[in-house]
């Protein structure tokens, strides 16, 4: 197995910007819209799961288990109190009113001031200080863990830093945000267009929900569009509608805003979008778009002068960073860099089911300068003991509770694993679910996602082994080969009699 590789994200306003990793494009189960089910306590989590007893007696939840359900509660109120809004915004509609244009401002590195008078740009000020006041302003408050990433990221490329707020009226800056039409993340990618730009999303891993992954990719698609278009408001459009529909809209109202076909999309500008946006060519959720951009802008620049006092979440800090190469829990993870389960899932939002992927390369998240120390202490882990976390196929006739009798878990700690069942319980033959246990395997429903035991040396002649199952002793292993403790003791170079399911003992001649 290849070492795990340590890697350090740093950035800072001004500072020397983010490393993004190049890896391979894998999204799972959205998150659910409703308070999280309250976990089992952590130490229910790890503990190891030598047969398969009844039910465990029920446990009072721990003043930590406490703290972790009020912020998941936190959490799932937030997403749906954004997805309300970010609907209403979706299906806002101005009236043809004109509207004026506010007075003076800021410095601007997209032309807010020559479009400030639109009424559609009027609609959506009135709009974000009305019906959607108490929401804007947490996402002004939010926007500010992100603002020095995200300016940083587009100035590498070359774009104004103010194309910042297209992430406020996406999601508003929320990582967990999930549109009807299935775009996730804070940049709201589709699932094909986060491929396209080297984003993982699969059944394990969705790097859409990662803002440091995600900003990489949002920014390189802004400067390909930019770059095609020639203005910030045409590739604004176009991240929204895509790039093809904005360039048939383009040809048939031509540079000279006449009707005629043009093969060009050279000598394009701002002035563009709002000749393109009294046309049929765009639907209304594009023409929209860019009068919410410079509305949300307008605001986000000077919250005060609109009435908003937002409250500033600290800054998104300096993170360590793990390549990954085979299954590993994240409950494991947080044990080596000596933190806690929740802080490295609040970390990384991207691994959707508290585990690394059992193939290919994936990132993980660690708190600052935790990276080295990490590395070390995964790479003398034995494979064995490296997941916490197995797969469940489901069977006929099987139901929540029991499956969760089975395992020694509550139906809680289950449903926690299993984000999709908050929404609903009702299993299916054949849905696969995670099951966290000790990483022993002996269960006749676990699908083949466990990694490879820790190499051996080969075979040699008359060499008999044992793999130790749950419930089995070194005494009770010696009676059935007709050896002593003592001597399997000295051939397995074991200190004390403690083993574990999974371990491939060699029994001695």
């Amino acid at each position: 197995m290849r070492s795990p590789a340590a890697v350090r994200w740093r950035w800072a306003r001004g500072g020397a910007g983010v490393v993004a990793l190049g890896l391979a494009a894998c999204g799972g189960s959205p998150p659910p819209a409703m308070p999280a089910p309250r976990p089992a306590p952590r130490e229910a989590m790890a503990a190891p799961v030598p047969s398969i007893p009844p039910a465990p007696p029920m446990v009072l939840p721990t003043e930590a288990a406490q703290a972790t359900l009020a912020r998941q509660m936190r959490l799932a109120a937030d997403s749906a109190a954004d997805q309300q809004v970010l609907e209403a915004l979706a299906a806002a509609h101005p009236d043809d009113e004109p509207g004026g244009a506010p007075g003076g401002g800021p410095n601007w590195d997209i032309d807010v001031e020559s479009f400030s008078g639109h009424d559609r740009v009027q609609f959506y000020l009135d709009f974000f200080q009305g019906r959607a006041r108490d929401r804007f302003a947490i996402w002004l408050g939010r926007m500010s863990r992100y603002e020095p990433l995200i300016r940083e990221r587009l100035q590498r490329e070359g774009l104004p830093g103010d194309l910042l707020y297209l992430a406020l009226i996406e999601s508003g800056f929320s990582n967990q945000a999930v549109s009807r039409a299935r775009a996730v993340g804070m940049w709201q990618f589709m699932q094909g267009t986060a491929r396209g730009y080297g984003l993982r999303v699969d059944r394990w891993v969705d790097e859409r929900r990662d803002p440091i992954r995600a900003t990489d990719a949002a920014a390189r698609f802004l400067a390909d569009l930019t770059r095609r278009f020639g203005s910030h408001y045409l590739a604004a459009a176009a991240y929204n509608a895509g790039g093809g529909k904005i360039s048939r809209g383009l040809r048939r109202i031509g540079p000279g805003g006449g009707d005629e076909e043009e093969d060009e999309e050279e000598g394009f500008s701002d002035a563009d979008f709002f000749r393109l946006y009294d046309t049929r060519h765009i639907r209304r959720e594009t023409k929209d778009y860019v009068p919410k951009l410079i509305a949300a802008a307008r605001i986000a620049k000077e919250p005060h002068k609109y009435g908003f006092d937002p409250v500033p979440e600290p800054p998104l800090e300096p993170m360590d960073s793990l390549v990954v190469t085979s299954m590993t829990g994240l409950d494991v993870l947080a044990r080596l860099a000596d933190t806690t389960t929740e802080a490295l899932r609040a970390m990384n939002p991207h691994l959707l089911r508290g585990t690394t992927a059992p193939t290919g390369r994936t990132i993980v998240r660690l708190p600052v300068g935790r990276g080295t120390t990490v590395a070390q202490r995964y790479a003398e882990l034995p494979a064995s003991e490296r997941v916490t976390y197995v797969m469940h196929r489901v069977r006929k006739g099987e139901t929540l509770g029991g499956i969760a009798r089975r395992y020694r878990l509550t139906t809680t700690t289950l449903v926690e694993a299993n984000p999709a069942l908050r929404k609903r319980k009702a299993l299916r033959i054949g849905q696969e679910l995670v099951i966290p246990t000790s990483g022993a395997f002996r269960f006749d429903a676990v699908v083949a996602t466990r990694p490879a035991p820790a190499a051996r040396p080969a075979p040699t002649a008359g060499r008999r082994t044992h793999t130790v199952r749950p419930g089995d002793t070194l005494s009770s292993i010696g009676r059935r080969y007709g050896v002593s403790v003592a001597e399997l003791k000295k051939a397995n170079n074991l200190s004390g009699t403690s083993i574990k399911a999974g371990t491939r003992l060699r029994i001695p001649a």
